[in-house]
């Protein structure tokens, strides 16, 4: 997408000779005489870069470069003789400054420099906000079973044309993995991938974030904000359960896809929408479109590409290599090694996993802090948090909620001590803990006074 550049500058033959040297290095290029014509010019247009004098008839512009670098990057131009008003213009906030004369090679060294500048800026901010949002860490796709390989090769089918792609499958089934895989494989891998969860942002909320707003588009808005779509200019907007959002919302990203525009909230100027959207589901569009509960067109829009996501009961061959993924990469800290016996990977495999991927991820980092200081996990070790298949050496804890890690410990020992007649050295063994590490989780956990029967 072609940079806009817009010079403000009262000089006549100077403010052309700068306006005729950018269009032919490229760049679209404006040039305003006054200061009074910049707020105009910006309610119309989204420059990339301000090139301003210092020194206007009708202000002072360093006295606004404060607050209009927040938004823009901004070059001022001065007189040799003033450089003191390029030193004070670097601290409020302008990118770099011209002297005049200006040479023309040193304008587009500095022109260059600055779109480089604040392209880097730009990434910076929004790669710290994405952490500071989110520290869950993302893996690629693992496994070689047949339904993988196929969703594998219609990634490499999809992901160099800039198609829009929906993505369906069941909840934890891998669908941002997907997205993901897309995104690294296409031509907008250097750029933002940003990833969208419709289902937690409210309905008041959804278009501010994705659109951005400005100042005072509603109560509360007391500065300008530019949104995702934005945030991912040059990459991937990846739109997570795409069936939740309200029809102002579907109305809007339509717009989107139609026209590769959209508009902030509160303004009346239209910017591109220099992004590839991809959307993921796990609700049926086509049914919820046919009885109106989601729009058709904007089904269609989506649906130019789709790729659908095997649930993890339709690749047990997979199981064993994810197992082993999240045994070895998980966000904390032990003390030992650990590895899968036969019979928990046996186990593993023969369940349905109604919670796929993420679900199995949970198991296997709840079974490494329940197996203790052993290095073997087996098959007792698993806390699945829904109804099993009956099965030899399967434990099952049922809760009607995500269950803490502490819940998780204090069910398990409980379950542990009936089944051993509350035999705490026994339960110490199997535990992979000592005795002593029994007692003082019996006292925190108040199950001093419960009657051990074994089960």
């Amino acid at each position: 997408m072609t940079s806009r550049i817009v010079v403000v500058e009262d000089d006549d033959i100077l403010r052309n000779l700068i306006i005729q040297h950018l269009i032919k290095l490229g760049y679209e290029a404006d040039g305003l005489s006054r200061w009074d014509n910049v707020l105009g010019y910006l309610e119309k247009y989204e420059p990339s870069l301000i090139i301003t004098d210092a020194r206007l008839p009708d202000a002072n512009s360093l006295e606004y470069i404060e607050n209009l670098s927040i938004n823009y990057p901004v070059i001022i131009l001065t007189a040799f003789g003033s450089v003191r008003d390029a030193v004070g213009a670097i601290k409020a906030g302008a990118i770099d400054y011209i002297l005049k004369p200006v040479s023309l090679d040193t304008l587009s060294l500095t022109v260059e420099r600055a779109l480089d500048n604040a392209a880097l800026r730009k990434d910076h901010l929004f790669c710290k906000r994405q952490l500071e949002q989110s520290t869950q860490r993302h893996s690629s796709l693992v496994g070689n079973s047949e339904a993988l390989t196929k969703v594998r090769q219609l990634i490499g089918a999809v992901a160099p044309n800039d198609i829009t792609v929906l993505i369906q499958g069941e909840s934890g089934s891998g669908k941002e993995l997907v997205a993901r895989a897309i995104h690294a494989h296409s031509h907008r891998k250097k750029h933002n991938f940003v990833a969208v969860d419709c289902c937690t942002l409210q309905e008041n909320l959804f278009e501010s974030e994705l659109f951005g707003h400005e100042k005072g588009a509603f109560t509360g808005a007391d500065k300008q904000k530019k949104g995702l779509i934005e945030g991912a200019e040059g990459g991937t907007l990846f739109l997570d359960e795409i069936g939740e959002i309200n029809s102002s919302g579907q109305a809007k990203l339509l717009r989107v896809l139609e026209t590769g525009q959209f508009r902030r909230l509160g303004s009346t100027k239209d910017l591109n929408a220099n992004v590839r959207i991809v959307a993921a589901t796990n609700r049926d569009l086509e049914t919820m479109s046919s009885e109106g509960d989601f729009r058709s067109d904007l089904f269609f829009r989506l649906n130019a590409f789709n790729v659908i996501v095997p649930p993890l009961r339709d690749r047990r061959d997979d199981i064993p290599e994810l197992a082993k993924h999240f045994l070895t990469n998980h966000n904390f800290s032990t003390r030992v090694n650990k590895t899968l016996s036969s019979s928990a990977i046996r186990s593993l495999v023969s369940y349905d996993w109604p919670g796929n991927i993420r679900e199995l991820k949970n198991v296997i980092e709840r079974a490494i802090i329940l197996s203790g200081e052993r290095q073997a996990i087996k098959p007792e070790h698993f806390a699945f948090t829904r109804v099993l298949s009956k099965g030899e050496g399967v434990v099952t804890l049922n809760f009607d909620h995500d269950p803490s890690l502490e819940e998780l410990e204090a069910h398990y020992l409980s379950y542990q001590l009936k089944k051993h007649s509350g035999r705490r050295g026994k339960v110490a063994e199997v535990m992979g803990i000592s005795e002593r590490s029994i007692y003082r989780m019996i006292k925190r956990y108040s199950l001093d006074d419960i009657k051990y029967k074994a089960v």
